[in-house]
């Protein structure tokens, strides 16, 4: 059974940052390419980063780009995706997925595996 846990969503004012984990059980990281996406109300789901299998190479959303940062931690079984200089368009629901692909992809149709996602409001 695979699981994949969100958090560390809130709510944080513009220009703040926020960490954001995903949890994973039933498989490893490394094994598998993980993404982040983020839907805001009223709007399809968008794919924001996303790592690879095996080099870690990453993929990035031009709006993410610059700001937010993926990563992984093998021995917590952990992706994260650092948030910074935050924006209100960046508020929306935040969740990560996994599938196998040797080179991850910021589509939704690729991941066959969700987490329940956790909120990001950017807001003064």
């Amino acid at each position: 059974q695979y699981h994949l846990v969100e958090s560390g969503g809130g709510l944080v004012q513009p220009g703040g940052s926020l960490r954001l984990s995903c949890a994973v059980s039933g498989f490893s990281v490394d094994a598998y390419a993980i993404g982040w996406f983020r839907q805001a109300p009223g709007s399809e789901r968008e794919g924001i980063s996303c790592i690879s299998i095996h080099d870690g190479s990453t993929n990035y959303a031009d709006s993410a780009m610059g700001r937010f940062t993926i990563s992984r931690d093998s021995d917590k079984n952990t992706v994260y995706l650092q948030l910074n200089n935050l924006k209100p368009e960046d508020s929306g629901t935040y969740s990560c997925a996994a599938d196998y692909m040797l080179r991850c992809a910021l589509v939704t149709e690729e991941y066959e595996w969700w987490g329940q996602g956790t909120q990001v409001t950017v807001s003064s």
